[in-house]
């Protein structure tokens, strides 16, 4: 008898350990009332980016601000890291009764919410997708076949082994393309050596991976797209978004001009406009 109630406690603990991991793999602060509205940041980016959009949206918006695990201090989880996130988003959303949920999403984030657009068993109201694409390995890496990306890569095995110094050194050159702004390209670059390390290597290699440009045909959703011009003009961005998003029926693309890749650090103004106009839709 002892015995079997051991085992009855191992395997509740078991259950609760299990269900634990799983809800970790995202942090939702949720603020205002009204129609739901998902904010998913980009990769090691903290929900607190999304800050100033939502002191505006929360007066009319119920704002569910997403951090992803592995960042800004938040617990890593075991790989692989993204269809967990993208799992565990989903079942949030089906969880809550999130309905006629409008999903804001940056970089990562937008790609996200590609994903989620293209679930059959969720009905959302619109996707905003900010310098956001559904295939960024595609547009990185010559011959690409997400076949060939793995953990255990020389690239990858070299991040892992880089000192916090030569981390830190990356980090800033990396952060200097991604905002016109000093200061923010400093937060930018916190928000990196934030990151838990494996999370950074391996979540990345997850992000390239993924590739959405099969599944755009599934989506009915609504989508806006607003594209940075920072670095490579109005015409190739134009191109490249028209390119990567060819199978998707229907979509607004909205040009942000002299802003690079965190266009809501650049233009936050023309940003919070943007948004009030297009979930006012």
């Amino acid at each position: 008898m002892k015995n079997i109630i051991l085992l009855i406690v191992a395997t509740l603990f078991s259950i609760t350990t299990k269900a634990e991991i799983k809800t970790q793999a995202i942090h939702v602060e949720v603020t205002g009332k009204g129609q739901p509205i998902l904010l998913i940041p980009g990769f090691t980016v903290p929900g607190e980016v999304w800050n100033p959009l939502v002191k505006t949206l929360e007066k009319n918006y119920e704002c569910h601000v997403v951090t992803l695990a592995g960042f800004a201090g938040k617990t890593p989880i075991e790989f692989p890291w993204l269809p967990k996130i993208n799992q565990v988003l989903k079942d949030y959303i089906l969880k809550n009764n999130l309905e006629n949920l409008s999903i804001i999403g940056h970089s990562l984030g937008g790609t996200i919410a590609t994903w989620l657009a293209s679930r059959e068993d969720l009905k959302l109201s619109k996707i905003i997708l900010i310098d956001a694409l559904p295939a960024a390995g595609a547009i990185m890496i010559p011959n690409y076949n997400p076949d060939n990306l793995v953990y255990d890569s020389p690239y990858n095995n070299q991040q892992l082994a880089m000192d916090n110094k030569q981390f830190e050194q990356m980090a800033g050159a990396m952060s200097k393309g991604m905002s016109i702004k000093e200061s923010e390209q400093e937060r930018i670059k916190k928000w990196i050596l934030m990151a838990d390390r494996k999370t950074y290597v391996y979540g990345y290699t997850d992000y390239l991976k993924l590739d959405l440009r099969e599944q755009l045909k599934k989506i009915k959703t609504p989508t806006t797209i607003i594209a940075a011009t920072i670095p490579y003009g109005k015409e190739m961005a134009t191109k490249t978004y028209h390119d990567q998003y060819e199978n998707l029926e229907d979509y607004n693309l909205i040009l942000a001009d002299e802003t690079a890749h965190f266009v809501m650090l650049d233009k936050p103004e023309w940003f919070i406009k943007q948004m009030e106009l297009i979930l006012s839709k």
